[in-house]
């Protein structure tokens, strides 16, 4: 099977959909297309992010984020790992989450599922105290519960809203 064959195609089962309608020639455009993701994807492997082209990649590991008036979860979905695959860390108020996925066949020929480091960090603030913070990993999903600190939770103020 050559990666030709794994292009989707257009109307004309014939026609690659980067082709020129009735040739084999490929369309500058597309050429220019393919040539700038492959240029962005290797710049992105140099500082070990994930490629541009991916994608829904660059957002990854998604999570969910709520809080309360004691604490702040913070709940991430990564699907095929086990806990020792994740490193979870605490610094200055930025929690981060990082991680390796390998890739569980050497021989597949075409793949859509992604593989590969990944990190995500996020700016809590100095709210949080770090001595409060546990994770806990079930199914597939990460919680991280990180409590506030007693007098971060008193300095809350309410703003009125008046109108008009």
């Amino acid at each position: 099977m050559s990666m030709r064959d794994l292009i989707p195609w257009t109307r004309h089962r014939n026609a690659p959909a980067y082709s020129n309608p009735g040739t084999d020639t490929v369309h500058p455009f597309w050429a220019l297309h393919r040539e700038m993701n492959r240029m962005f994807d290797e710049f992105a492997r140099g500082f070990d992010l994930p490629a541009f082209s991916t994608g829904s990649s660059a957002g990854w590991p998604h999570v969910e984020v709520s809080e309360t008036a004691d604490d702040i979860r913070i709940v991430a979905e990564l699907p095929g790992l086990e806990e020792k695959d994740i490193d979870v860390t605490l610094h200055d108020g930025v929690l981060t989450l990082r991680g390796e996925k390998t890739s569980e066949s050497e021989s597949a020929v075409y793949s859509e599922r992604w593989h590969g480091r990944f990190g995500r960090s996020m700016q809590l603030g100095p709210d949080v105290d770090p001595n409060k913070v546990s994770a806990a990993f079930k199914n597939g999903v990460l919680t991280v519960t990180l409590g506030k600190r007693p007098e971060a939770q008193r300095e809350v103020k309410r703003i009125p809203i008046t109108g008009g």
